[in-house]
């Protein structure tokens, strides 16, 4: 048996895969330790492996595999989920990755894995064939951009990732919206939409529902607006042309 082949059909790897081939956890130690130093396998963080290619020397693990193991929950959200359906033009080295279990903020390869607490286990697609990949759909992928808009991603690529879109389906951000539960987003959700979105798939109905759960408060759509107006229809004090930053980093909506 070459364990080195027998652990390539698995991008991303811990402890318990390598011990199925041994009698014993010291010759699994054992064996980890040499291919490690025959720089056949590199450790990401505690448990957790990859091989390296042989052709390329690089971690045979992409850095969305590697997100999707960090935890038994975990799955990619945010601006890392917009990357992976391929609908942003920018490559970031932060990874955003959701989970139930907390873990620790790490480095491996260049990126920086960084937690988001899961606040739901809905419109996350486990990927056929892509070696663990879990990745929140388009639309959950768009209500936590618009959610944590001034925490993330900023408005400018929000707005981007909205205009990139061609098709929402209305019945799932019914269903995400109201999980959610919070009359900012529906207010946010509704501006946004309304003004840069061409997608196929919402109707009136949307906006009218949208419309009946802002409340009475009146907001700025984000903490980085410093010229703007009032939009009397969202109750919202929403950006002119060039009236906001790119890239926010204020704290998480309420």
């Amino acid at each position: 048996m070459n364990l080195y082949f027998e652990l390539l059909q698995k991008p991303v790897f811990t402890t318990d895969d390598v011990n199925q081939y041994y009698d014993n956890i010291e010759s699994t130690r054992s064996a980890l330790k040499r291919l490690m130093k025959q720089k056949l396998i590199m450790k990401i963080r505690n448990n957790l492996y990859t091989c390296i290619s042989g052709e390329t020397g690089a971690p045979v693990a992409s850095r969305f595999q590697i997100a999707c193991m960090i935890t038994k929950s975990a799955y990619i959200s945010h601006h890392t989920a917009i990357e992976y359906h391929g609908m942003s033009d920018q490559v970031y080295y932060d990874v955003y990755v959701s989970s139930e279990t907390r873990f620790q903020e790490f480095e491996f390869d260049g990126y920086t894995y960084k937690y988001i607490p899961a606040k739901t286990q809905t419109g996350i697609e486990s990927v056929k064939y892509s070696g663990g990949i879990r990745v929140t759909d388009l639309e959950k992928t768009l209500l936590d951009s618009v959610k944590d808009m001034d925490k993330i991603a900023g408005i400018e690529e929000v707005i981007a990732f909205i205009q990139s879109i061609r098709k929402l389906d209305e019945n799932k951000l019914f269903q995400y919206l109201a999980e959610y539960h919070n009359q900012f987003l529906y207010q946010k959700m509704g501006y946004l939409l309304e003004t840069y979105c061409k997608a196929s798939g919402l109707t009136n109905g949307f906006y009218e529902m949208c419309m009946e759960h802002i409340g009475k408060s009146n907001r700025y759509l984000s903490k980085d607006i410093f010229q703007g107006c009032y939009n009397t229809k969202w109750k919202m004090v929403v950006s002119d042309a060039k009236g906001y930053l790119k890239n926010g980093v204020s704290g998480e909506d309420d």
